[in-house]
């Protein structure tokens, strides 16, 4: 009999999504804000996720034999209690609720489960449930990524799980050690997520913008030590400025936020305008290099050992989602292979969870090959759902769907391109992309009208043959999922304007082989035999504040709600029906 473990993750907070694993190997994986269309779907069960895992992986409701869930009880004995319950001492609530209501979370996670496993008809009784503690989850997320047979060291940095916000320790022989941890309030990701709030941003959504207007600052223009201070052996966030809670906490217009009086005294009134203001973007850059230099040095002081024996380092966990961190972590003295997992937010511990559990139980995990987790539509059913769709596109079958994309962006188009198993996470990595021409004057001015409408200052990312990559990019740390800001060479900057940022010349870019994806790899090399260049803007198939296009019905949707002209969906082509036609 098979073991299938059924990772679910996102009850108690965001980003629900389910996983499965069978006998060791991770057969699928999906978000359930991609079928609601609700971006981190908050406060939702990842109930249509699992169900859509189980029909991908064809398995029933009655061979679920693990349930594996992010979230486990922690001992009143444990630091992680008495830690934030002495660190939260001006909020007495919260003290005392983590002494004698500690597992709170954990309880009211469990309860969810018992009725989402009633609507899955997951037979409760009949199967094992293994908690899995929240940073052990991110941890085996990234781990697994790897070759296992080999020591690798892990790093998460995350908002909080039951308490631990920071975990540092590595994997070997299929098994992950704890080296350390560091506890709520004292976490890098809060004290980010603090600033971003106080710059006017919405938190899992604002951290982002910061981090791309970082380069645009000068990070020595104010001092942010006081935020957050560590010396080696200990690291604490000021929560007199951020990370607060209860009365610490700034209120204004019925809101409390994230930060408090004491840090507007500090640095001013709270942002209204253009974040590419003074002081502003100085605040941008600032807290960027501070975070980014206390996580390069907690890596160091607690890891270096395990890098300076094996040069691999994962990491995971929501932080993990900055890019410029992980170029920083990729340039540690010894680093030879960075691996970041592409789903870093909590979805990725519906993965970590599964993978984890099924490693308990005696299965070596194989190393996760690549992130097409999700459902696969066929021409057929793309064909099928123009016919149905209620705006009437027009469309033809194509026999060379990779000539015809590669003829249209030549020539001057965006086209959406639909192919093949959605991915897991939040990037496009070639199969729910818009894709368009890196050498086009204006066509980041192009993309945003259309379809995007994002801030002038941010380019985009790119998808790189790897033969491409090795002369245009420096650095040895290729990566094949938009995880790390790597530096384009000199020489290659001025070509590229719109997929790079010209103050510091690096870009994100998805380094694309036969092996990671054959059917963009085709269509790269077709597009560089036509033009002479070897990569093509990439970015997501979606409009603002929705989720990657899942389903033939969502791309379309996404199609005829903007001012794209051309969409491929497997072998078949979309365009618009003129707007004069009768319908």
């Amino acid at each position: 009999m098979s073991n299938i473990t059924l990772g679910l993750a996102g009850a108690v907070g965001h980003d629900p999504a389910a996983a499965i694993v069978i006998d060791g190997q991770l057969v699928a994986a999906m978000e359930e804000e991609r079928i609601i269309r609700r971006r981190h779907a908050k406060k939702e069960l990842p109930f249509l996720s699992a169900n859509r895992c189980m029909q991908i992986a064809c398995v029933k409701a009655s061979d679920v034999t693990h349930v594996a869930i992010p979230y486990a009880p922690i001992s009143l004995f444990s630091k992680a209690r008495w830690h934030y319950a002495y660190r939260h001492w001006y909020a007495p609530d919260r003290s005392i609720d983590s002494v004698f209501n500690g597992n709170r979370r954990y309880r009211r996670y469990r309860k969810e489960l018992s009725g989402l496993l009633h609507s899955l008809n997951i037979p409760e009784a009949k199967i094992e449930l293994v908690p899995v503690q929240h940073q052990l989850a991110h941890a085996s997320s990234a781990y697994h990524l790897t070759d296992t047979g080999e020591k690798t060291a892990i790093f998460c940095v995350d908002g909080r799980g039951e308490y631990a916000s920071i975990f540092l320790g590595y994997g070997e022989s299929g098994k992950i050690i704890k080296v350390k941890e560091f506890y709520n309030p004292d976490s890098l990701c809060g004290m980010y997520a603090g600033v971003a709030d106080y710059l006017g941003y919405d938190i899992l959504d604002g951290e982002f913008k910061i981090m791309g207007v970082a380069p645009f600052g000068d990070p020595n223009k104010y001092d942010l030590s006081s935020l957050a201070r560590f010396d080696g052996n200990r690291f604490k966030v000021n929560t007199h400025l951020v990370s607060t809670v209860g009365l610490r906490r700034f209120r204004a217009k019925f809101r409390a936020y994230y930060f408090s009086q004491k840090l507007i005294d500090m640095l001013g009134p709270r942002r209204v305008g253009n974040l590419v203001d003074d002081p502003y973007i100085h605040y941008a850059a600032g807290i960027q290099k501070l975070y980014a230099d206390i996580a390069v040095n907690m890596v160091q002081t607690y890891l270096g050992d395990v890098i300076r024996e094996t040069g691999r380092l994962a990491v995971a966990g929501t932080g993990s989602a900055n890019i410029r961190l992980n170029q920083c972590l990729a340039e540690i003295p010894g680093v030879k292979k960075l691996v970041v997992h592409p789903a870093c937010s909590d979805a990725g511990t519906a993965i970590g969870a599964a993978t984890y559990a099924s490693s308990m139980e005696g299965f070596a995990i194989s190393p996760v090959k690549n992130m097409f987790l999700g459902p696969t539509f066929s021409s057929k059913q793309c064909l099928s759902a123009c016919r149905t769709h209620r705006d009437k596109p027009v469309y033809e079958l194509l026999d060379d769907p990779f000539a015809k994309a590669a003829e249209l962006i030549a020539g001057g188009e965006l086209v959406a391109w639909f192919r093949g198993r959605m991915e897991f996470g939040p990037r496009a990595l070639g199969n729910r992309s818009i894709l368009g021409n890196p050498v086009q004057e204006g066509i980041a001015d192009l993309i945003n009208h259309a379809v995007k409408f994002r801030e002038k200052w941010r380019p985009y990312s790119a998808a790189i043959l790897d033969t491409v990559a090795e002369k245009m990019l420096e650095g040895a740390n290729y990566d094949e999922y938009m995880c790390i800001n790597m530096m384009v060479k000199a020489e290659w900057r001025e070509q590229y304007p719109a997929i790079v940022y010209q103050q510091e010349g690096s870009t994100r870019a998805q380094i694309v082989t036969d092996d990671s994806n054959p059917d963009m790899h085709r269509l790269l090399c077709t597009y560089r035999a036509l033009t002479g260049h070897g990569l093509l803007i990439n970015t997501t198939l979606n409009r603002p504040g929705e989720a990657l296009a899942c389903t033939p019905d969502d791309a379309i949707d996404v199609f005829q709600g903007s001012d794209l002209n051309y969409m491929i969906m497997e072998n078949v082509l979309v365009t618009k029906r003129p707007e004069s036609e009768k319908w």
